[in-house]
C-alpha cells in the first residue's frame, strides 16, 4: 500500500507553495487504509479546492486505485 501514500503524496506535493510541509501518514487496517495529509495552513485551500473539488478528485483516485488493490481507501485531510 506504500503505493498509495506515493501516489497522494506527489499530487499533494504539486499542488502547494510549500513541499517540504507536507506530511503523508498512512494507517493500514484489515480492510481499510487511511491515508492522513498535513500541509502548512497556507496550503491547505489549495489541497482542499474551491468546493472540496481537488479533494474529492484525490478521493476518486484514491479509491480507484485502491479497488485495483482489493483495499477500501479513505483520504483525511488534516488542519
Amino acid at each position: 500500500m506504500a503505493e498509495l501514500k506515493a501516489l497522494i503524496e506527489m499530487i499533494v506535493k504539486a499542488l502547494v507553495d510549500k513541499p517540504d510541509a507536507v506530511l503523508v501518514r498512512e494507517t493500514d487496517g484489515e480492510k481499510t487504509t487511511v491515508i492522513e495529509i498535513r500541509v502548512a495552513p497556507d496550503d491547505l485551500g489549495k489541497v482542499i479546492g474551491k468546493q472540496g473539488r481537488t479533494a474529492r478528485s484525490m478521493r476518486t483516485i484514491l479509491s480507484a486505485a485502491g479497488t485495483k488493490l482489493g483495499k477500501r481507501c479513505v483520504l483525511e485531510i488534516l488542519e
